[in-house]
């Protein structure tokens, strides 16, 4: 079977318990990310439905912005990790674990300080 062009095919086939777990892995990073949009679609959609202010519908944007790159990010550690079990190449941080919990809070911080300026403003 001929492997497609993205696939790594250098060094020699890992044990295939080892390739599902990582199968596994990429499989969590597409449901973090999906759950971050449908999220962000949720929170941008509920002007439209229940006419919550435009300030909290933006809030969903951001969620959006990080599913999208937590599923970019998980591909990418998807593959890099099917190197490095080929190759026996040492595994890099995860690039997700530094902008994802930063992503979250700012979007927290952004909903905690328009919230806060709407209550001041008394609407």
């Amino acid at each position: 079977m001929r492997e497609p062009r993205w696939w790594p095919n250098e060094g020699e086939e890992p044990d295939p318990r080892w390739s599902l777990a990582n199968e596994r892995t990429l499989l969590a990073y597409g449901r973090t990310s999906l759950a971050l949009v449908v999220a962000g679609f949720a929170i941008v959609g509920s002007n439209a439905v229940t006419g919550a202010p435009a300030w909290l519908a933006a809030i969903g944007l951001p969620l959006i912005g990080l599913g999208a790159g937590v599923s970019l990010a998980g591909r990418r550690r998807f593959l890099v990790a099917q190197h490095a079990m080929r190759t026996g190449a040492p595994l890099p941080a995860p690039a997700v674990a530094a902008f994802l919990p930063w992503g979250i809070a700012a979007t927290a911080l952004l909903g905690v300080v328009l919230g806060l300026v709407q209550l001041l403003r008394g609407s």
